[in-house]
């Protein structure tokens, strides 16, 4: 099974409806972000739009944080946050596919809708630190 635990930063993001057309990215075309997993079930992610000033036509910065205890088994990654930027986030188990493309992670979290279209996200991140 893959080892997860370690540091990864955001590298890219895509989002398609479920049709397979591209959506606008998450987090912008300059995402950020970093999530670390410690041995000891415990993990923590920080995702941001990274772009220095936002377009008048999108005035809100995307951005979430979280935190919480998980369980991966090679394919499923669940995290039950304990605290979170969000409300949403909380007591209830956040659940993402994982797959690997070379030293790469990609989670799928789970289908969610924007302005009334139903959206698959696509996170992809590299390992910066084993540990």
């Amino acid at each position: 099974m893959p080892d997860i635990v370690g540091t990864w930063r955001l590298v890219e993001t895509t989002a398609h409806d479920l049709d397979g057309n591209a959506m606008p990215q998450p987090y912008g075309p300059s995402p950020m972000g970093v999530v670390t997993f410690n041995a000891e079930g415990r993990m923590m992610a920080v995702l941001c739009d990274g772009r220095t000033a936002m377009p008048d036509e999108q005035p809100d910065r995307e951005y979430a944080s979280y935190c919480g205890n998980f369980t991966f088994d090679g394919t499923r990654l669940i995290t039950k946050a304990d605290a979170a930027s969000h409300p949403s986030r909380m007591a209830i188990d956040q659940i993402r596919q994982v797959s690997f493309e070379g030293e790469r992670m990609v989670l799928r979290p789970p289908i969610d809708q924007v302005g009334g279209v139903d959206r698959q996200r696509v996170l992809i991140w590299e390992k910066i630190s084993p540990k």
